[in-house]
């Protein structure tokens, strides 16, 4: 592992947030906001939920986007209209691939609260309106190299087993206590940023417990070193190149897309309300 020194041989932090807390969520990227700094990365929540017999959330839909859970801690429950249900253990990731549109639901089981990062992929135009796929992956199946397990894409030797669009890379690593963590990502991934869940990073600046930090688009590395035990989660990727048309659940690339995936939302909600699934 070669450890740079020299800071102006590192990508600088342009953006930091710590978000906007709404009870055990705090929203660091909505697609309105930080979402066209970062696109693909449109949405980023960072939450912790304790268990409850009443649903945090109830079945909602989703479309144009790929929705992407890793549980730090806990576990959680989870169902879809893919015709998918069960739990996710600590370590494990739900990957909702939403395409022309699906519903799905989840929440804490009981035990140690629930912590996750929510993230929202933008699709690409081709996979915008596909048949939406899930998949769910047991904590022993998600690669790792080094301190990085790799949530999408690659690192090193380490693939990810989930099937996301190319250009795209996603980590969660942990550091211990002064470990330091060089990362230089591929060629072209000019997004890039990082968000805190537990200790503090040094780097070309300090990054704080709870706040994601957004990266210059220079393909420099990124550099950090530990305070304390870290664990973070991580994005780089070849920018999104289209507009982002919003829905209220959705994010496509054209008003025609947006169309299409909400009349499929529609389509499956009366479906789950004559069988008596919604209100």
């Amino acid at each position: 592992m070669t450890l740079v020194s020299d800071r102006s041989e590192l990508r600088s932090i342009v953006y930091r947030t710590k978000g906007r807390q709404h009870g055990p969520i705090t929203r660091l990227v909505s697609p309105s906001d930080v979402g066209e700094l970062i696109k693909p990365f449109v949405f980023l929540d960072r939450a912790r939920i304790p268990h409850s017999d009443r649903p945090m959330f109830g079945l909602h839909p989703h479309s144009g986007i790929a929705t992407m859970t890793v549980v730090l801690d806990g576990a959680m429950w989870y169902e879809d209209t893919t015709g998918k249900m069960g739990q996710i253990q600590a370590g494990g990731l739900e990957w909702m691939k939403a395409g022309a549109g699906v519903w799905h639901d989840g929440g804490a089981l009981p035990g140690a609260v629930l912590r996750v990062f929510q993230l929202w992929v933008a699709l690409p135009a081709s996979q915008e309106l596909a048949s939406p796929e899930s998949q769910y992956v047991e904590p022993t199946q998600v690669p790792r190299e080094g301190p990085v397990r790799v949530v999408l894409g690659s690192h090193g030797s380490a693939h990810s087993a989930i099937g996301s669009p190319a250009g795209i890379n996603y980590f969660h690593v942990r550091l211990r206590d002064k470990e330091r963590w060089h990362y230089l990502p591929p060629d072209g991934h000019n997004v890039a940023w990082l968000a805190v869940d537990e200790g503090r990073l040094q780097g070309a600046e300090s990054i704080d417990t709870g706040e994601l930090a957004i990266f210059d688009d220079s393909g420099r590395s990124i550099d950090v070193q530990a305070e304390g035990e870290a664990s973070f989660v991580i994005g780089t990727a070849i920018k999104h190149p289209h507009p982002l048309v919003l829905g209220y659940y959705s994010v496509h690339t054209s008003e025609e897309a947006l169309q299409r995936g909400e009349d499929e939302i529609k389509r499956i909600g009366l479906r789950l309300r004559s069988d008596g699934r919604l209100a």
